[in-house]
């Protein structure tokens, strides 16, 4: 695989107004009018929230993320999707580049809720 090129250049700023959060997929469900989406119920410590990811297509069974820790962005404005509102974006890596694709996910288990950065 060659890498696809590296994006515009981003501030420490731009970098900065990200919050990047640690979350425990509760939950996966399926969004039923939407050929790509999956509802993920996430808990980040000291709330739950819905997320929408993209990953219907990228797994045989998306469910088996569920209690899995991973990587999300929490602070872009909700959207709603497929009739669904989305709070967040999950980090999946590799679906783009034709990769299998993984969670980004921490190295051991840390408490919902942490930041990264």
């Amino acid at each position: 695989m060659k890498p696809a090129p590296i994006k515009e250049l981003a501030t420490i700023e731009d970098l900065a107004k990200l919050d990047v959060r640690i979350g425990t997929i509760e939950a996966v469900g399926d969004v039923e009018s939407s050929k790509k989406l999956v509802k993920l119920t996430v808990n980040f410590g000291d709330h739950q929230r819905t997320i929408l990811a993209g990953i219907k297509q990228e797994r045989a069974d998306p469910a088996e993320i569920t209690g899995k820790q991973a990587l999300f962005v929490v602070n872009l404005a909700p959207r709603k999707m497929a009739g669904v509102m989305s709070e967040g974006m999950l980090f999946d890596l590799g679906y783009e580049d034709g990769v299998d694709p993984a969670l980004a996910v921490p190295e051991r288990p840390v408490p919902d809720g942490t930041r990264a950065g």
